[in-house]
């Protein structure tokens, strides 16, 4: 089951299934979103808890015990409850049980809340914490966009245009983990042109990032802006070849090679106390006049 909610200018369809957003159409009805095609990749917009990528043997420890948990968690393949539906609202909920509390032996509540007005889709991830000890999280968006966007321009002429000049140096997975080398960063100042040699050796993995907003698109063609407030991580990627780029915004990633320690001491990971929440949100913004 799904559920559409619209404006005008923009239509989104979510699916209970991982409460994850399968369609996002501009107001013309053209896809901006890929569509998960299996000869590349099944995905369209997952959403990543409590892991963003993969965590090392894809176990956890927490005190004495080890956890099987699959790479980006346990959100992206369950089933959500339909919180709320309303013509531009709809809220998602997923509350832990015994199967989850075997990968992950927290008491948690997710909400997911899309929301349409004007052109900006926005969405709202609240990790709740209803235990009685503290929930180590992290917490990734993971929108896969056309690449090329349906608005005419040629695949080789789209790129991302950061916020600000990201001169540190990035990172790259090593069998999903974060290697210990670092490589010079792609940007151009704040442009990135996209071309498929970027993504050879996997996804670009910014953990130094001054940008907390970045747009999407061709000269004068349309484009896509994704703001991210409070989300300190991104992740660029693709398949070569394949027709979507992924922005993804982050709260931690996956674990640096070498790592052993306690889940709660794994870089990016934020501990959320007893009764207390923590909100991570994107908007997407779409803009047919492009840069």
């Amino acid at each position: 089951m799904s559920v559409r909610i619209a404006s005008p200018q923009l239509s989104a369809e979510v699916s209970e299934t991982g409460a994850e957003l399968i369609r996002l159409q501009d107001e013309q009805g053209r896809d901006l979103l890929w569509d998960g095609d299996p000869a590349f990749w099944t995905g369209r917009s997952p959403l990543l808890f409590p892991i963003v990528g993969r965590v090392r043997n894809d176990r956890i420890r927490v005190g004495d015990a080890e956890y099987e948990l699959p790479r980006h968690g346990l959100a992206r393949t369950s089933p959500f409850d339909i919180a709320e539906a309303n013509p531009s609202r709809c809220r998602f909920s997923l509350r832990s049980d015994e199967t989850t509390l075997e990968r992950y032996p927290f008491p948690f509540q997710l909400d997911v809340t899309y929301a349409i007005e004007g052109n900006t889709l926005t969405i709202e991830a609240a990790a709740i914490n209803p235990g009685s000890a503290p929930m180590p999280v992290s917490f990734g968006f993971h929108p896969a966009f056309r690449w090329p966007l349906p608005y005419g321009a040629p695949r080789e002429t789209h790129a991302l245009r950061f916020e600000h000049e990201e001169t540190a140096p990035i990172r790259r997975p090593v069998d999903g983990l974060i290697a210990r080398e670092v490589y010079p960063t792609p940007v151009q100042g704040h442009s990135l042109p996209l071309q498929d040699s970027l993504f050879e050796k996997d996804a670009i993995v910014f953990d130094d990032l001054k940008s907390r907003s970045v747009e999407y698109g061709a000269p004068d063609s349309g484009t896509i802006r994704v703001d991210f407030p409070g989300m300190p991580h991104l992740g660029i990627w693709t398949k070569p070849g394949a027709g979507f780029i992924c922005i993804e915004p982050w709260q931690g990633y996956a674990d640096p090679e070498g790592f052993e320690g306690e889940f709660a001491d794994k870089p990016g990971i934020v501990v959320i106390p007893p009764g207390q929440s923590r909100a991570f949100t994107i908007a997407i913004t779409v803009d047919s006049k492009g840069f």
